[in-house]
């Protein structure tokens, strides 16, 4: 027999991102019923809930588009950000806000659930406050909202965690702000997705706000000595300067991690003032804490190393688009009209088979590297992120399967066919839009390999880079292709 929460219609927003898409999983597995609101229904094909949740596509920011995607739902699950959109994302997250709330009412959505940050200190962000902002603007309709406010999320694939490991790793001895003493009230990405699941279930909608944090209260000069020490690492040592504003701070992290400026900006925005749950927000009285328990630290770091070394990590920080010039669209976005398209075209024949040859190309980037010339990869991803790009070391989520939507270093999956096409739409800055493709295909007993760069370019300053790159061209592409199929040959 189900149940009254099976019986309701869920809408989770943001379901490509790292939250969204393991809540979507969460909510599978119970069999509820589940819409997810994506900007491109491309980006979540490959994730295994696919198939069983109904994808519906538009923008936050047009009222037509939430009306279809909020008709006939119970609860909406909020997971927007829109922290990469200059300098006045926070009125653009308010009002992307508050259109959601005035559209769920109209459609008769009786719970609204929220996730933020704990905002207890008055010193907190500009990103932080509209947190708080988007949360109140959620809450101006009649619409009962459920708030849950969280600090630092550790999980495999969390940005945070991802900023935490790099920098644990890489500097043995580090000068850092002083803000790295600040205390924080992290929790585990199972104990947000316990919560988050559990709301659904509940009898009567709530209107309040609630602080979530994990059992400790440490500072992340403590994180990082705990991920150290589990890592098999000697202890860190770590010098505090008072010169590292923030802002500085973000363009070390984009540097030092694989994580960019834009988004470390507001991570390290969270930590300049101690995010400590307020006892007063509970919710135990709401939702039980989990039966085995709320997952501390050092258990949530081991938790999130053992899925990044089974190759089990569900969703990442990086499937999220991150926008990174103004002209740059996202992927399925149509072609400018009356562009140029400019072309290199590689093919090749083998007598390798065409299996061998494609799981070559599928394990394309990150650790594997990119076939040869890896020096001209990674000299490309400096100057990416100088400009303010997402740059190489996104890496990827599998070193050996990709699907459809997820980041690949400077990439992201736009086209995956097994065994027969691959096709990458670049997401570095670039005065136009770039993708790279391979195609495999057997021919008269031949296996054919096709590799094809295309650039649309914008103006001609998009025709003068291409044609200054063209020489490099020349010299990288056909050592990819060549590449490709010796390591096949041996690998055969």
């Amino acid at each position: 027999m189900s149940t009254p929460a099976q019986n309701r219609k869920y809408l989770v927003t943001g379901a490509s991102g790292y939250v969204g898409g393991r809540l979507v999983s969460a909510l599978v597995a119970e069999d509820f019923d589940v819409r997810v609101f994506v900007r491109d229904k491309n980006k979540v094909k490959g994730q295994s809930w696919a198939g069983s949740v109904d994808i519906c596509e538009g923008t936050a920011t047009k009222a037509d588009d939430l009306k279809g995607a909020l008709a006939g739902v119970h609860t909406a699950y909020y997971l927007l950000h829109s922290i990469n959109l200059g300098s006045k994302f926070d009125e653009i997250e308010a009002q992307m806000a508050r259109q959601f709330a005035q559209v769920a009412e109209a459609a008769g959505v009786k719970q609204i659930v929220y996730l933020g940050g704990i905002a207890n200190d008055k010193n907190i962000s500009k990103h932080l406050a509209s947190r708080v902002s988007t949360g109140a603007q959620l809450a101006s309709t009649s619409v009962p909202v459920m708030e849950l406010r969280a600090g630092i999320i550790i999980g495999s694939g969390s940005a945070s965690f991802e900023m935490l490991r790099h920098l644990t790793h890489r500097l043995p001895i580090m000068t850092t702000p002083k803000w790295v003493m600040n205390k924080t009230h992290p929790i585990a990405i199972r104990d947000i997705l316990y919560y988050l699941k559990n709301a659904a279930t509940l009898q009567e909608p709530i209107n309040k706000v609630f602080d979530i944090g994990g059992p400790e209260v440490l500072t992340y000069a403590d994180m990082m000595q705990k991920f150290a020490k589990l890592s098999g690492l000697k202890k860190r040592w770590i010098i505090k300067v008072p010169v590292l504003t923030p802002g500085l701070s973000s363009l070390w992290i984009g540097l030092v991690t694989p994580v960019p400026t834009a988004l470390a900006r507001p991570l390290v925005g969270s930590l300049i003032s101690e995010v400590i749950a307020d006892p007063a927000k509970s919710i135990d009285g709401i939702i039980t804490p989990p039966p085995e328990g709320l997952t501390d630290v050092s258990t949530a770091i081991n938790l999130a190393l053992s899925r990044i070394t089974d190759h089990k990590v569900e969703t990442r920080w990086s499937d999220a688009t991150i926008p990174t010039a103004p002209w740059q669209k996202a992927q399925g976005d149509p072609d400018w009209a009356g562009e140029a398209v400019l072309r290199d075209r590689r093919e090749a024949v083998t007598d390798i088979s065409a299996a061998k040859i494609w799981k070559q190309i599928e394990s394309i980037g990150g650790e594997n590297g990119w076939f040869g010339s890896d020096f001209l990869w990674w000299g490309r991803g400096i100057i990416d992120r100088f400009v303010g790009g997402v740059g190489l070391r996104r890496g990827r989520r599998d070193p050996d399967f990709l699907r459809v939507g997820e980041s690949l270093d400077f990439w992201r999956v736009e086209v995956l066919e097994s065994g027969h096409r691959l096709k990458l739409y670049a997401e570095m800055i670039l005065p136009g839009k770039a993708w790279l493709e391979f195609v495999v295909e057997e021919r008269d007993g031949k296996t054919h390999l096709i590799q094809e760069a295309t650039f649309n370019p914008r103006g001609l300053g998009g025709q003068l880079y291409w044609y200054l790159i063209s020489p490099f061209h020349f010299f990288v592409f056909p050592t990819m292709v060549r590449n490709i199929i010796k390591r096949a040959a041996k690998d055969a």
